[in-house]
């Protein structure tokens, strides 16, 4: 990672600050799995933003102005001991030559150091509500300086949230951040491809799901950035499915919903495919409905456009496709008006991407849709799914489940689809299974 890439970040946060400010960011917390083992650790994506470190145990805090330096880091030291057991830290020489920090102190330390250094602030930028543990030990200090008041010192009397400032710069991608959403998808493409290279029926999900994840660290993405879905069958009308524990059988769609994190951004992929790698009749009919409504959404993803609009062409598309179908009929606006396809696409058509699979944004403006900007990054992904509980639904229709979904940024002249590595035509898909 680049230094002056986070140092740009700091620099563009210092100057939206006020006078007498101060940010303070801690690292997330390590989380206990069972017993005396940890989840593997995963840094907070707002302290990360600001400062490229990704260590536990660990407090960014930057005062504009400060003539001792701007920006100061809490972490812990060198300790060979306990390096040699659960490996080497940074320390306080490390976090200043390594990470930019002008400053550093011991984490031991912060309950000495850091209210002195909230002293005559107005003002703390802090992610309120996050780390509930953390935001008490912060108004302790808030506390412990306004006893100071009779010898002239006064506490910070507000609290805004760092989030506002962070996750809106979060909310446009950097050439740096495109580059690495680039390789994500790029590598989470190819697992999607391995997978369907692999696929026959009598396989389980999770052998397909073993496949991603192998793709992922091979190519030097150590973790998903989500828990990874692969349904079959009526599997794939569950959004969130994640037990990946059946048997796929011949004749049924397997959905794929799995991205790799790549240095700590995220890509977010989903195909559905065959698989003895040949749609019925009935799949191939929905597919096409899906794959026409996704290809009108990224159409849609261009600068200018509201969020929204994306969205409201995929819409437009499959309630037309379910008219067709006969599974709905009347007019098409009233149809859409009344959002008589919520039953078979009950989801939107896409979310920010970034260092979060869903990424940090606000997706209104003073209550209209945002606008859509040059270096945002929204996923596309309509779907149609016909659960077998659907009251009225013809059986042939049960159990399909379809979703297609890629990784779209906004360019200055339209959008670049960022994973368009991992093959989504009929035509492809099959020549590819079979």
């Amino acid at each position: 990672m680049s230094k002056e890439e986070f140092s740009n970040r700091r620099s563009a946060l210092r100057e939206m600050l006020e006078p007498e400010a101060i940010v303070i960011l801690p690292s997330s917390p390590e989380q206990p799995r069972n017993g005396d083992v940890l989840y593997p650790y995963r840094q907070d994506s707002d302290f990360y933003y600001l400062t490229g470190f990704s260590e536990p145990q660990a407090v960014a805090v930057m005062i504009p102005g400060r003539t001792l330096g701007e920006y100061l880091v809490f972490c812990r030291e060198s300790d060979p001991a306990a390096e040699a057991w659960n490996g080497r830290r940074a320390g306080l020489d490390g976090v200043c030559s390594e990470f930019g920090a002008d400053d550093a102190f011991p984490i031991t330390d912060i309950d000495d150091i850091l209210p002195g250094l909230l002293e005559n602030k107005k003002r703390i930028y802090y992610p309120m509500g996050r780390y509930k543990s953390f935001d008490q030990r912060l108004i302790q200090w808030v506390s412990q300086v306004g006893a100071l008041g009779r010898s002239g010192i006064h506490a910070p009397d507000q609290f805004i949230s760092s989030a506002q400032l962070v996750q809106e710069m979060r909310l446009f991608k950097s050439k740096f951040e495109i580059n690495l959403m680039r390789k994500a998808a790029e590598i989470s493409a190819t697992a999607h491809i391995n997978a369907m290279k692999i696929a026959k029926p009598g396989i389980k999900e999770y052998e397909l799901e073993a496949e991603l994840i192998s793709t992922f660290v091979a190519r030097g993405a150590r973790s998903a950035a989500y828990p990874s879905i692969v349904g079959a069958g009526r599997n794939g009308c569950i959004l969130h499915y994640i037990d990946n524990n059946s048997q796929i059988n011949s004749g049924d769609l397997v959905l794929i919903d799995a991205g790799a994190e790549y240095e700590f951004y995220a890509s977010d992929i989903t195909r559905t495919f065959p698989i003895n790698g040949r749609f019925t009749p009935e799949q191939k009919i929905v597919y096409e409905i899906v794959l026409e409504a996704q290809m009108a959404a990224i159409e849609a993803v261009r600068p200018g456009n509201c969020w929204n609009d994306p969205h409201e062409a995929a819409v437009k598309v499959i309630t037309k496709g379910l008219v067709d179908m006969k599974i709905l009929s009347g007019n098409l606006k009233k149809l859409i008006a009344n959002e008589s396809f919520r039953p078979y696409f009950m989801h939107r058509t896409g979310h920010w991407l970034g260092m979060d699979v869903h990424d940090v944004g606000e997706y209104k403006v003073d209550g209209e849709w945002r606008v859509l900007e040059e270096g945002m990054v929204t996923t596309v992904e309509p779907g149609l799914y016909f659960s077998n509980n659907i009251p009225g639904l013809d059986p042939k229709w049960w159990d399909i489940g379809i979703r297609i979904e890629d990784d779209v940024l906004v360019t200055e002249a339209g959008n670049e689809v960022l994973s368009d590595q991992a093959p989504k035509e009929v035509s492809t898909i099959e020549e590819l299974i079979l």
